[in-house]
């Protein structure tokens, strides 16, 4: 008698659910997942101290935005290599054991960025090479993270648990940015990054703790005539080959680099906040205005994995992204251009859960760290690349054309990649007994 009422109510909970347009909060309910996005929420907003501090630091020093363009390649080098080597170490040891061995590395760069700030030794140079020691550790770090999550979460709440990730993340990218801005408004550029940087490397210790509190995730063991896991280039190269084989998975990192390198505007902030808005806290509301509206797009994501057509609206999410940051580097008014990124922002959430939620699906197991890495290069390194073409652009151009031009050659390019190879249109996430694993 009393089964019917409580089968009643499991079906109206899941029937709200599918109507539901709020974020998805049930992976929350896992132990192990639920600390490990606390401690990554809380460092990642003091990470964004550190991400606004070191390019206003360098045009400070240089007065040029070719130079802050030149962080991103700094960054982007040791993700090239870290990020494949990284991810094919964590389809070999502990995953757990390597997230806190990178995320050491990370953390003594940002006490490096600390250190030189107090002594005030203004050295582009030695910027450019914290810069790069920090990336590698993340670019180890990152891969070997998202290998962890369908570990720890069921399979069928991998969306879900990417979209809360994201928002957590771009969470702070709100709120980290616009700290940073008042800090940096209300002291001296000297004083402004030796505070943002003493915030990073203190809030960093909590991702220590949520990784410390993690259970042991050892590699799989597979059958004899699986492949094994190296962590070497022979496994670097298995990932690939695998990976050439997927249409789909070629084409989702394809938007996304055409994103991030034609339409990623952040290495003009400096300079456009100096110039149109009078500097302060102007540039704080720029780095934090994509992020804003990733929240928002992530706090009203409950449709998100009703979607099957998800190779579709990938396509719509960088078209859109590309226009908005189009149109905001047009406007001459702050609040008008934040409104754009922010616009800008929340397609970029949609695409980053779809691309993520695709990959972790496809992978099986034993790739997946390998393809992570891979990920990693091309999710991270993107934006560098888009750092370096935004600031060696406005060095010719001008910022105005090289923001706004940029957005709007991205928004195409990636139609025309979709309509020349219709893969990435026609995917569906295959249902639960067609999923690789």
């Amino acid at each position: 008698m009393t089964q019917e009422p409580v089968e009643a109510a499991a079906q109206v909970t899941a029937e709200k659910q599918k109507r539901s347009w709020v974020i998805d909060t049930r992976p929350l309910r896992g132990v192990a997942y639920r600390r490990m996005w606390v401690g990554n929420s809380i460092s990642f907003f003091g990470f964004q101290f550190t991400s606004v501090a070191v390019p206003v630091e360098m045009f400070a020093i240089t007065n040029s935005s070719a130079w802050v363009g030149l962080l991103g390649i700094a960054g982007l080098v040791p993700l090239l290599i870290f990020g494949l080597w990284g991810g094919a170490a964590a389809d070999v040891v502990d995953r757990r054991k390597l997230l806190l061995a990178s995320s050491t590395l990370a953390w003594l760069s940002t006490v490096g960025l600390l250190a030189q700030a107090l002594l005030q030794v203004h050295s582009a140079v030695l910027l450019l090479v914290l810069t790069a020691i920090q990336s590698a550790g993340f670019a180890v770090s990152s891969p070997t993270r998202q290998a962890i999550i369908p570990r720890i979460v069921p399979k069928e709440l991998v969306p879900s648990a990417n979209t809360l990730n994201y928002t957590a993340t771009t969470a702070g990218g709100v709120l980290g940015p616009l700290a940073a801005g008042l800090i940096l408004g209300a002291w001296s550029t000297d004083a402004g990054v030796t505070v943002a940087y003493a915030v990073d490397a203190l809030l960093f210790t909590i991702s220590f703790w949520a990784t410390w509190k993690l259970p042991s995730i050892p590699p799989i063991e597979h059958d004899e005539s699986a492949e094994k896991p190296n962590a070497g280039l022979r496994g670097v190269l298995v990932g690939l080959r695998f990976l050439v084989t997927q249409p789909v998975l070629l084409l989702s990192f394809a938007v996304d680099i055409i994103a991030m390198v034609f339409a990623m505007p952040r290495a003009l902030f400096p300079e456009i906040a100096a110039e149109r808005f009078g500097g302060g806290s102007a540039v704080g509301w720029l780095f934090a205005a994509i992020a804003l509206g990733s929240v928002v797009g992530g706090l009203t994501s409950g449709w998100i994995g009703r979607v099957k057509r998800q190779g579709v609206a990938l396509v719509i999410a960088v078209v859109g992204w590309g226009v908005a940051i189009g149109f905001a580097g047009l406007a001459h008014s702050l609040w008008l251009m934040v409104l754009l990124l922010a616009v800008g922002g929340a397609a970029d959430l949609v695409s980053a859960v779809y691309r993520q939620s695709i990959l972790q699906v496809y992978a099986p197991d034993r790739l997946r760290g390998r393809l992570q890495g891979v990920f990693t290069v091309v999710v991270a390194g993107g934006p560098r690349l888009g750092d370096l073409r935004a600031g060696a652009t406005a060095d010719i151009t001008g910022p105005a054309a090289s923001w706004a031009g940029g957005g709007f050659v991205a928004a195409g390019l990636a139609v025309v990649l979709a309509a020349a190879f219709p893969a990435l249109l026609r995917y569906r996430p295959p249902s639960g007994e067609e999923e690789k694993g």
